[in-house]
């Protein structure tokens, strides 16, 4: 929210507080006086609210480098903790990851979500972790993801032949990455594209959305899952929705059932006309199928389906097309570093094919970019809140049940403590170091880590590998005629996902020949 925002709010708020609410300032004084966390003095009411701007996580940043790398704050009349080191992000998502395991309810779970029926938002309890476990071990097993492979081989080839009649033009990246990112996981989990695309006679007839259409409806989705919404954190004024939110969330939500009313009565129908000879042909037939189960422990219902769904579809898409952006967008900027992928992508591939999933291990320079890009820009700049389920004492001080913790990844990116020369874009520093993407080293955490953490990460990893060095060996990359690399934008907009706020438009030439790509 920008500052003239907040100040109207604070206004607002003082002019409707009464003795009852302002009494809520007492409540800290307690017969037994807690250890807190250090942090900034809360205002009445909205707490420290009036010290966040439109980038939460830059202003949490900068709050941090005053009081520190665990910090308690109050948002409205709610304790929140901040941590932006690896150290106490491993004391939240490791050692005490059992206490910390469920999120806080939201207004975005609530109506976007089906009322926290999807994995992102679900409480910690038996429906969270029945749903764990058929992701796990039924939607993204080694032997599921493999046999999807053919679909990821194809829609690569779609979309480097895609790029390739654009040749010498300027391209918005973002749009061809996300049509691919789109394309892959529509076909996994519902089985066929069901967006059009202006031109493609084969998609129109089935389709009910536009490719345009179905990217607005995401980028609305991860906006409206990463705002700040004031009814949230002040709950008596949320019947007013100052910032008009929970009215976006109910006009997604129409939205939403629209496309999985269509999307389900399309595979119910297709299984009642198969009957005996139907088999589970994507993620959607898996979990409706799971859904009329009478044995299944925790009963799944049809919000299920469309929270694991919308969970499935949100994830595997926007995330990957937007750390790609980065990528390119820095790469562009440091032509060296394209040089040194492109000979190791030369030496190890060689001119004559494309990259290959199986080619990844050995290509270490493209997985340091990767990682390198993950750690300056990461797409989860703060990961989605947990929540405290009962009173405990992390680091030597006391946390109150229903406190929310957020882990700011995109301050610990830049902790120069971990990280020589934070602000620089170097692959380098990952070589020859064994720190992963899975969770497990606290310094880079792209998925979370813990009971938390992404059970998707192994094919968004897939799409963004092979994608990022497909695009470097396959095309030389540049900046339109009028643009000087010193004037690219990198500003970030806000959400549960963090895109560019302008999107990188380049120009390609060809490095390999098209027919070298083989299916």
């Amino acid at each position: 929210m920008e500052a003239p925002s907040w100040l109207l709010l604070s206004i607002a708020m003082a002019l409707l507080a009464s003795l009852p609410f302002l009494s809520t300032i007492f409540i800290g004084r307690r017969c037994k006086q807690l250890k807190s966390p250090p942090g900034p003095k809360p205002w009445p009411i909205i707490g420290n609210l009036n010290l966040i701007g439109s980038l939460p996580h830059q202003s949490l940043h900068k709050l941090s480098q005053r009081y520190g790398p665990l910090m308690h704050l109050k948002f409205g009349s709610y304790p929140v903790l901040v941590a932006s080191s690896a150290k106490m992000a491993a004391e939240f998502l490791k050692k005490h990851d059992h206490i910390f395991a469920s999120r806080p309810q939201t207004a975005a779970g609530k109506y976007t979500t089906y009322n926290y029926c999807n994995i992102t938002w679900a409480p910690y309890g038996p429906y969270w972790r029945q749903g764990r476990k058929i992701y796990l071990n039924e939607l993204f097993s080694s032997k599921r993801l493999e046999s999807f492979q053919y679909i990821r081989v194809e829609e690569m080839r779609a979309f480097v032949s895609r790029l390739y009649g654009l040749s010498g033009k300027p391209v918005v990246l973002k749009d061809q990455l996300s049509r691919f990112t789109l394309s892959v996981i529509s076909r996994i989990v519902l089985g066929k594209k069901y967006f059009s695309v202006s031109g493609d006679d084969q998609l129109g007839s089935n389709s009910i959305l536009s490719l345009q259409e179905f990217q607005e409806i995401l980028d609305e989705l991860f906006l409206l899952n990463g705002v700040l919404n004031i009814g949230d954190w002040i709950p008596w004024l949320d019947f007013l929705d100052l910032q008009g939110y929970v009215k976006r969330m109910k006009a997604l939500r129409i939205k939403l059932d629209r496309f999985h009313d269509h999307v389900f009565d399309e595979h119910k129908r297709k299984k009642k006309e198969l009957a005996e000879d139907f088999v589970p042909e994507d993620m959607v037939d898996l979990l409706l199928q799971i859904a009329d189960d009478p044995d299944i422990d925790v009963k799944l219902t049809y919000d299920g389906v469309r929270g694991f769904t919308q969970d499935l579809i949100a994830g595997g898409t926007d995330t990957s097309a937007t750390t790609v952006e980065w990528a390119i967008s820095e790469l562009i900027k440091q032509p060296q570093l394209v040089k040194q992928a492109t000979e190791e992508l030369d030496r190890v591939i060689g001119r004559e094919r494309w990259v290959k999933e199986n080619d990844i291990p050995q290509l270490p320079y493209i997985d340091a970019i990767m990682k390198e890009t993950m750690r300056k820009h990461p797409v989860a700049v703060l990961l989605a809140p947990h929540l405290a389920m009962e009173d405990c004492n992390v680091a030597g001080y006391d946390i109150r049940k229903g406190t929310t913790v957020f882990i700011n990844t995109w301050s610990m990116g830049r902790d120069p403590i971990l990280w020589e020369q934070p602000d620089e874009f170097r692959p380098e520093r990952f070589l020859g170091r064994k720190i992963d993407v899975k969770g497990q080293n606290f310094e880079l955490l792209p998925f979370g880590s813990g009971r938390r953490m992404c059970p998707g990460y192994t094919l968004g990893l897939k799409m963004i590998q092979t994608s990022l060095a497909n695009l470097l060996h396959g095309f030389n990359w540049e900046l339109p005629d009028n643009t000087k690399v010193e004037d690219l934008n990198m500003d970030e907009v806000y959400g549960l996902a963090t895109p560019r706020k302008s999107p990188l438009v380049a120009v390609m030439q060809p490095r390999l020949p098209l027919h070298l790509y083989n299916i």
